[in-house]
């Protein structure tokens, strides 16, 4: 495993420890996901933080398999897109957060980016072998320096930060102005025979299958998680009170991810 922190991360000087959260509450969620995640009994605060943490530590060894599985490879491609809707040139410096096992990493190295992966659980950081600088860090307190980094990619994580306004306002403060983020997220599509096949595979086969594969209880913890996610009016108001402007969000294979992308506000 790379070094908890390597010296091509542009580390925060006035960050004192890259391992401990920011103790995050439910203040960044807003009050109607706080309702939903109370409806689906999801937990919130500290409580929310620790669950993941240890969730991700007990899958990261299957952690690949079980991906390429549940989506039939599909994944990769919309890791794809998503990398091209960053549209920064190469040689650009690109944080992954939440990077896990290193699937962005290793496109983000193969287009000629400058990247590096940040994580909070040990376990997928011990997974990953992508020869990347890497970090244990929470989302809401980033140990990197202001204006420091041209981009951010984000693979399904969105969901399971405490507090995603405060990880919002850490992406608004690290981009540099004329900066890009091009986040992945799950999603439920909008046409009806579709939603309908979706809801069957996320809830049911997809826990049956981490079950097999990996730990029933992580994967059946993931597709309530979605109860997190804020609407698309919600995730457009947060980017911009964090300093984004021409939000956009699209879905992907008829909405079984969606895709969110961002310019930091400002002159380059």
């Amino acid at each position: 495993m790379n070094s908890p922190v390597e010296p091509s991360i542009p580390t925060n000087p006035d960050s004192t420890d890259l391992t401990q959260s920011a103790n995050p509450s439910t203040a960044g969620i807003s009050l109607e996901t706080a309702a939903r995640a109370r409806q689906a009994d999801l937990p919130t605060g500290p409580a929310k933080t620790e669950l993941v943490q240890s969730m991700f530590d007990a899958i990261a060894p299957r952690y690949d398999l079980v991906n390429r599985t549940m989506t039939f490879g599909l994944d990769v491609r919309w890791r794809k897109q998503s990398l091209r809707a960053l549209a920064l040139p190469p040689g650009s410096t690109v944080l992954d957060l939440a990077c896990g096992t290193g699937d962005f990493l290793k496109l983000l190295h193969a287009g000629g980016y400058q990247a590096f992966g940040l994580d909070l659980s040990w376990g997928m950081l011990a997974a990953n072998h992508t020869g990347s600088p890497l970090a244990q860090a929470d989302g809401a307190a980033l140990p990197i320096a202001t204006g420091s980094v041209d981009g951010i990619t984000c693979g399904y994580a969105l969901r399971n930060f405490t507090d995603l306004g405060a990880v919002f306002q850490e992406f608004g403060r690290i981009v540099r102005p004329g900066g890009r983020i091009s986040l992945l997220e799950v999603s439920e599509p909008d046409s009806g025979l579709l939603r309908t096949g979706h809801r069957i595979w996320f809830r049911h086969a997809v826990p049956l299958i981490g079950g097999l594969l990996s730990d029933r209880t992580a994967y059946r913890y993931l597709p309530k998680s979605t109860a997190y996610l804020p609407s698309t009016a919600e995730l457009r108001s947060m980017l911009q009170e964090a300093g984004f402007s021409a939000v956009n969000r699209r879905g992907l294979s008829g909405g079984l991810s969606q895709l969110i992308t961002a310019s930091r506000s400002g002159r380059p």
